[in-house]
Parts: C-alpha cells; structure tokens; sequence
C-alpha cells in the first residue's frame, strides 16, 4: 500500500432515477458513489451536477486528442516541452468547448472572454460575409456575444447554418477556428504587406 494513503475510504451512494423519460427513451439510472460528505438532498445535487459535468470534460480530451488536436501525435522529447505544448492546447481547446456550450445563446458571455479586440472586428466581418439574404440566414444572436461569434466560427468550421441542421459539434467549432486563425494571421498582415 502506498505510505500515507488510509486503509479506506468511506463512500456515500447517490441513485438518480428519471421518473418521467421522453417516450420512446430510457430512463436515466444513475447510481454515483462519492467520497464527500452528503448531508442532505442539496450536497447530493451537488455531486449529480459535478457528474453532469463529465461529458464537457470528455469533450475536453476529445478535442485535444484524435479527432481535434491530436496533441498524442506530438513528437516532443521532453515532458518540460510537452507541458507546454499540453497549456497551448488545452486553451485552444477550452475555446472550443465555450463556443460549443454557448451556440444555442443561452448564457449571456461576450465575445470578449474569448477573442481579443482584432479578432471581434474579424468576425464582425465574417459574420457579415458569411450570412444570407433570408432572416434564417443572418446570425440570431446579439453581436458581440460568444453566441455570436460561436455562429460564425461554426461557419467557417463547414456548418451551414440553418436551425433546422444538426447543431455544431466540437469538431467544428476546432476546424472553425483552425480556419480562423489562419484569417487572423493573414488579417494582421494587411498592413505590413499593405502600408
């Protein structure tokens, strides 16, 4: 046994059950031991949260690895170049998962906590290039709010826009803002290539 580590550990049980499933669907039966105290229904919600959490966390690890940006295919040597490369990636990732929680404009974020003030002139300029002529065609989120900008980066990720498709994924939000990126980079240089 590892030095320091008890003997064991006391766990508490939590059992969720969905009384009333949509039809045609089964009902959620979760049973969910925690470590943490539980002393009412209100520290047990608690910990149901934290667990509804898991699946932004996997496609946290999603985005970062296979499908996204396939930080296990790095060729670095040392685990000090590889940390840093992991921090990169990590931010690059977590900018994706935020534009993927803020695409249906439920939260009321702005664009700012994710995009310096070069980037929002970029997408107000794509954002104007990328809608069309009919009003489901236009952005419906206010400008300037993530949602906003999550309606175009998805965009340029090869969503097409409608609401009646499939909502953007992660996959599209990271080939997005790969595209992005690259219009950034292109867009910073208008003045030095163009004085």
């Amino acid at each position: 046994m590892e030095r320091g580590l008890p003997a064991q550990v006391g766990l508490n049980l939590i059992e969720v059950v969905e009384p009333q499933p949509p039809e045609g669907t089964e009902p959620i039966y979760w049973r969910l031991l925690t470590t943490h105290h539980i002393a009412d229904p209100f520290a047990a919600w608690r910990v149901v949260n934290w667990y509804k959490e898991r699946w932004t966390i996997e496609q946290l690890f999603r985005v970062l690895k296979t499908q996204g940006l396939k930080l296990e295919d790095s060729q670095l040597a040392t685990a000090d170049r590889l940390l840093k490369l992991t921090a990169i990636a990590a931010k690059a990732a977590a900018i994706t998962i935020q534009l993927l929680r803020a695409r249906d404009g439920l939260g009321k974020q702005r664009a700012e906590i994710a995009f310096g003030p070069l980037e929002i002139k970029a997408l107000e300029a794509l954002t104007a290039e990328s809608e069309g002529k009919t009003r489901l065609q236009k952005n419906p989120h206010p400008q300037h709010s993530l949602a906003w900008a999550a309606w175009t980066i998805a965009r340029l990720g090869g969503w097409d826009g409608y609401p009646s498709s499939k909502p953007p994924g992660p996959i599209t939000f990271r080939n997005g803002l790969e595209y992005f990126h690259a219009i950034i980079r292109g867009w910073a240089l208008k003045n030095v290539c163009m004085p």
